[in-house]
């Protein structure tokens, strides 16, 4: 099947194919069909599969008749997050370049001015966030009754962050008479509800079942200890060929120290979350899809807000506090096709939250193991020093770690804290301490010939025992033995 045999125009398979595309995914098949017949839809996909292409080219065709009238624009489409909406912002000036269609962004973190004036010229297409249009429409800045067509989108989402009361006050300012779309990756209770109170006979499309995880991404859970999770992100980072990565962290502040801790360590990362105004978050997604960093630290506000290509690695460097965020979030990656891989760091305290995770997608989550790395080993004649590096740049990196630093705290917090209780031994002490030093070789000789006991020392020092064939032979830091499975 091609877009051709869908029914779109000619104008718009012009503008499909410049974009690259020939074959419609499953969503696109089922969706755009429906809604150029002008029927209400309720359509349930996988994130990455092509969801915003479903409803924003048949609106396209739908809206190419008609006139534009002043503060009543003619659709509407609601997105949960900034980010969202601006992507399907970018869809609609991609796709419709051939038509004589005339779209307006309403979202809040930007200067109102530039918004209120393109809605007094009129718009054909309004893609808002609930927020800044309940602003308007309270401020008497915006009409609905003109409203001909409305899309709903990750209505999921639009539940977790408590959007439902404004999305049930926008529709009953829209006019009955009206064709409804509703999209989702999961569909919990409330949503149905919402369906069934605002929607018309709805079609329902489900190319997947609901909150499954896309074929295309390799899961996998670590177990380990909070104050590993540094030493293990920054080793898989190292090691296991990522290309893109976006970190995800459940708080704002951790955000912020990862995106630091990384940057010293020499990697290119970014940060995004809820307290960066919408320019500066839109200048970082810039860095990250041109490819000045590599990496983006986020939280939660950009899990469903991004569609990237060729993103390699998600990383759930906290498990998500909601299982329908763990779907989202990995989504990230493996999308168009491609193939990607996420990992989930567990800690003893988020044993519920990642069982919450594996009954909603009804998949238990593989436990990263020795086969499931992809450290390049190389013949030890041809070891390149780029190979030998890794090991030797941990040496200071673990001498300078603190036993009371922990991962909730800055590196430099630790560091003072430690310098500080330094000077409050009394000088007494340290001058009886002083006089002792040469008791000390006395009191620890150990017998001739005596083994020394295991941990004491550096294990580099010696050479490891011949592994058997078939086993883990590379490079492996120490911490990476928490989660490993045997």
């Amino acid at each position: 099947m091609t877009f051709a045999d869908l029914g779109l125009s000619p104008e718009l398979l012009k503008a499909v194919d410049d974009a690259g595309y020939t074959e419609p995914t499953a969503i696109q098949a089922e969706a755009i069909p429906t809604i150029l017949m002008m029927k209400d839809l309720i359509g349930i996909a996988q994130t990455g599969t092509g969801k915003t292409a479903s409803f924003v080219l048949p609106m396209i065709d739908v809206m190419a008749s008609g006139r534009r009238r002043a503060l009543m624009p003619r659709s509407l489409i609601l997105e949960p997050t900034r980010e969202l909406a601006a992507q399907v912002a970018e869809n609609f000036e991609k796709y419709g370049k051939n038509h004589d269609l005339k779209m307006a962004l309403l979202i809040g973190g930007v200067q109102m001015g530039d918004q209120l004036k393109t809605l007094n010229e009129g718009v054909d297409v309004l893609i808002a966030t609930p927020g800044r249009l309940m602003d308007l429409f309270e401020r008497g800045k915006i009409l609905l009754n003109g409203c001909e067509l409305l899309v709903i989108d990750e209505a999921d989402r639009m539940l977790d962050m408590g959007f439902i009361p404004d999305i049930e006050f926008i529709c009953d300012k829209l006019p009955e008479n009206r064709q409804t779309m509703l999209f989702s990756a999961t569909m919990p209770a409330p949503i149905e509800k919402l369906a069934k109170k605002f929607m018309s006979n709805p079609k329902r499309i489900e190319t997947t079942r609901a909150a499954t995880t896309n074929k295309d991404i390799t899961a996998f859970k670590i177990n380990v200890e909070q104050r590993k999770k540094r030493d293990t992100l920054e080793w898989l980072l190292n090691n296991d060929h990522v290309e893109t990565a976006i970190v995800f962290s459940n708080k704002k502040t951790t955000v912020r120290e990862l995106n630091k801790s990384l940057q010293r360590n020499g990697f290119k990362s970014g940060e995004i979350h809820g307290d960066i105004d919408q320019s500066t978050r839109q200048k970082e997604l810039e860095r990250f899809k041109s490819g000045d960093i590599n990496i983006l630290v986020a939280s939660d506000v950009a899990a469903r807000g991004l569609d990237i290509k060729g993103v390699s690695h998600v990383f759930n460097y906290d498990t998500p506090w909601h299982p329908d965020d763990y779907v989202h979030r990995i989504g990230r990656t493996g999308r168009a096709g491609a193939k990607g891989r996420a990992f989930t760091f567990v800690t003893k305290a988020d044993a519920e939250a990642i069982d919450n995770v594996e009954k909603l997608t009804k998949n238990k989550i593989d436990v990263f193991g020795k086969d499931d790395v992809r450290v390049e080993l190389k013949d030890g004649s041809s070891k390149s020093q780029r190979d030998e590096k890794p090991a030797e740049e941990k040496k200071p990196r673990g001498r300078r770690r603190k036993p009371d630093d922990t991962q909730d705290a800055p590196k430099e917090a630790a560091r003072e804290a430690t310098q500080d209780e330094a000077p409050q031994k009394p000088k007494r002490e340290r001058s009886a301490r002083k006089d002792r030093s040469d008791e000390k070789p006395e009191r620890e000789a150990k017998p001739e010939g005596d083994p020394k006991p295991k941990g004491r020392g550096r294990r580099r020092d010696h050479d490891d025992e011949p592994f058997a064939p078939g086993e883990w032979n590379g490079p492996k830091p120490g911490f990476l033995d928490f989660g490993f499975k045997e």
